[in-house]
């Protein structure tokens, strides 16, 4: 994943929209298969140093701690965090970045990539 990432510039709204996809899948309310789960969630592990435009350090440590908690206030407070994401994103950027990392053959990758 990570040579998959450096082979291809991202833009850091782009980058807005992995960390955003992770806040989804950590919500319990994303609706991809799980293998598309994992994969996405390497391409944040991949993405995640690079520059965003919205979101930064809060996001990246609100995402870490989502990944090592499970209870279902903490839960709620990530689909709070994301449904606000979701609402400084607009729709065309988050499509245009979903059919990007689509045809660019992400979800092709093995998926220890």
């Amino acid at each position: 994943m990570a040579r998959w990432v450096a082979a291809r510039a991202f833009a850091p709204g782009e980058v807005d929209c992995a960390i955003t996809v992770m806040l989804k899948i950590l919500d319990g309310k994303c609706r991809m298969a799980p293998e598309e789960k994992r994969v996405m969630a390497l391409l944040y592990a991949a993405t995640r140093a690079l520059p965003a435009q919205r979101f930064g350090a809060a996001a990246h440590a609100l995402i870490a701690e989502g990944c090592e908690r499970e209870d279902e206030a903490f839960r709620l407070m990530i689909y709070e965090r994301r449904v606000l994401a979701e609402s400084m994103l607009s729709r065309p950027v988050m499509k245009a970045f979903k059919a990007r990392i689509r045809r660019e053959g992400l979800f092709d990758l093995p998926v220890a990539a």
